[in-house]
């Protein structure tokens, strides 16, 4: 059907060269650098890492600056390339809980142990345009950080360990129990085996990492309004680095391989009970590569909502229904599918032309029939 886009080529070449020369603008203007999306748009690069499931920061640098600031389209450049990776083995799981922090806040307790840590965040800005970063140089506002601060460049981090909140709960056995599984056990791939529902969470998770951040946050938004009725609480987010340790099989024992950023989020649900279960609360979980606290709070909602039908709760929206959310998430097969209308579908229009045509000659039979029926009865 689609054997009108192998045509054209001449066409295609020209577009490309259309396509670099629109990527690259004016020429009078500096041409954008790998450091710089690396270093001053850290944020997309982080949301390309994650949904692209590749953690590299100048690749994914590199796909935003030739998909043209167009993050769907840098995410699906990272996903073709990291097909193409091999694959030695899995790592270690990272431990969240020594997490090398750079900001950590609770909604839960205003005093929580280690304390508040506000590091880098737009929360508490004034969203008012600001001009001075308009200005040439660094649009800095003439108040660096206090020495003790350090600096981002620095990587100045809390060292120390820092307990999750949600502890504090289960220490009082309020919240519901979640034990971490063998380091052995094998853990789930969507990237290599098809999804079968209904899912485990491991996969159910790797879904919602990778699902598109607008989807989830409409979908997590959905669960506090009339689909849920709930109003969960951030019991802790936290912003920091990791380390990486992989066990090579000739040494047997685990060495450090390297460091990454990541947000966590674990919100904190009321649950009412059932037959199997006291009143408690629940827990919903987010994880992502890099400083994506909106995509990690929305993945905590909806992780939760999705959990409902094994709490015994009833199915109220469409965050609930775990085949809606995991075969609607991933922004590249949207993608795919609604973009792929753009192709030529002369054979199928055709068809579909022929068909509507028939159609209305039958319907016009069909009146004249009626029309020639009625003036014979009413001469009748």
């Amino acid at each position: 059907m689609y054997v009108a886009v192998k045509g054209g080529e001449a066409a295609i070449n020209e577009a490309h060269k259309l396509l670099a020369e629109e990527r690259r603008g004016d020429t009078s203007v500096s041409e954008l650098s790998i450091d710089q999306i690396d270093e001053q748009l850290s944020l997309a690069v982080d949301r390309v890492m994650t949904e692209g499931s590749l953690y590299d920061r100048k690749l994914a640098a590199l796909a935003i600056k030739q998909a043209r600031g167009d993050l769907i389209e840098a995410i699906f450049l990272i996903r073709a390339y990291r097909t193409t990776l091999p694959r030695f083995g899995s790592s270690r799981p990272v431990d969240t809980a020594v997490m090398g922090i750079r900001r950590r806040i609770s909604a839960t307790f205003k005093d929580i142990p280690g304390g508040q840590i506000l590091g880098p965040t737009f929360d508490y800005t004034h969203r008012l345009l600001d001009f001075k970063l308009a200005a040439e140089g660094d649009g800095g506002d003439g108040n660096p950080l206090d020495e003790d601060a350090g600096s981002i460049g620095e990587k100045a981090l809390l060292d120390e360990a820092m307990p999750r909140v949600v502890d504090l709960l289960k220490h009082e056995g309020l919240i519901e129990d979640e034990q971490p599984g063998d380091d052995d056990e094998d853990v789930g791939d969507l990237t290599r085996e098809p999804m079968s529902f209904p899912v485990e969470r491991d996969i159910r998770l790797q879904n919602l990492a990778r699902g598109d951040e607008g989807f989830l946050l409409a979908l997590g938004y959905s669960t506090q309004r009339g689909y849920g009725r709930s109003h969960p609480f951030a019991g802790e987010i936290r912003l920091g680095e990791v380390v990486v340790e992989f066990t090579p099989e000739d040494l047997g024992f685990p060495i450090e391989i390297g460091e990454l950023t990541l947000t966590e989020c674990q919100m904190v649900n009321q649950f009412k009970g059932s037959a199997e279960a006291p009143p408690q609360f629940t827990r919903g979980y987010g994880l992502s590569f890099g400083h994506c606290e909106r995509k990690v709070i929305a993945m905590a909602l909806v992780d939760r909502a999705l959990k409902g039908r094994a709490l015994g709760e009833t199915v109220e929206g469409p965050a609930q229904d775990e085949e809606f959310v995991m075969e609607h998430s991933d922004n590249i097969q949207a993608t795919g599918f609604v973009e792929h209308l753009k192709l030529p579908h002369y054979v199928d229009f055709q068809s579909e032309l022929e068909l509507v045509r028939k159609m209305r000659r039958k319907t016009a039979r069909a009146d004249t029939d009626n029309e020639n029926d009625e003036i014979v009865e009413a001469a009748e």
